[in-house]
């Protein structure tokens, strides 16, 4: 198969994937102890606001998920197709204890790359074991990556990112983010997976 055609398998499998759990634990939702609810309309949240809450918190968990998952998969084969055989490896944690290794999504030559779709996480517990692994990864002796699509949007979050961003510079890293993701990935493997997935996204919306 072609890049575009295996891209456009993987989406519809993700996809479908996608639609059956969402369906499976609305389902199950439909069980659920309400007496939660009460809280709701303490705070002037109705009933059937409160049912569409829930519903959609859930749903959104689940995308997110996929959705980060489906994107690294479709990075990959980008990366595969131009460097065969690449594949995700561990290296262990030299500089602290938990956890005990890292793993690196895609090594080409030493460069170790990290694919995100996009990161929004600003509690302490990541901070440090970002910080952590990129020293890690530049300890063993790899040009630590980040591949980001999406840049987060709260201000707090956007710090986060900046400090990384200064992190993988100090270690003689890269990281790229937003529009500059895509334009490297495609100087990388000659694959324009943006445009691939704005196809997709436009034949689905039909």
């Amino acid at each position: 198969m072609t890049v575009d055609q295996q891209i456009r398998a993987i989406a519809a499998k993700y996809a479908a994937v996608l639609e059956t759990r969402v369906q499976d634990r609305v389902a199950e939702m439909v069980s659920d102890d309400k007496s939660h609810f009460l809280i709701y309309r303490v705070l002037g949240v109705s009933v059937e606001e409160g049912e569409a809450i829930d519903i959609y918190q859930n749903k959104g968990r689940f995308l997110y998920r996929y959705a980060g998952t489906f994107l690294e998969h479709a990075t990959k084969i980008c990366l595969d197709t131009k460097f065969p055989g690449v594949e995700p490896m561990r290296i262990p944690n030299t500089i602290g204890s938990r956890p005990k290794t890292f793993e690196i999504d895609c090594l080409i030559d030493n460069q170790a790359y990290e694919i995100k779709w996009r990161d929004a996480r600003t509690d302490g517990d990541h901070i440090t074991k970002e910080h952590t692994r990129i020293r890690a990864v530049a300890g063993a002796g790899f040009v630590p990556i980040r591949l980001m699509y999406y840049y987060p949007n709260r201000t707090q979050a956007m710090r986060i990112q900046a400090a990384l961003e200064d992190l993988y510079k100090a270690n003689g890293g890269a990281y790229y983010y937003g529009d500059a993701a895509w334009e490297h990935l495609e100087a990388l493997t000659d694959i324009n997976l943006l445009t691939i997935l704005e196809e997709i996204a436009t034949e689905n919306s039909k």
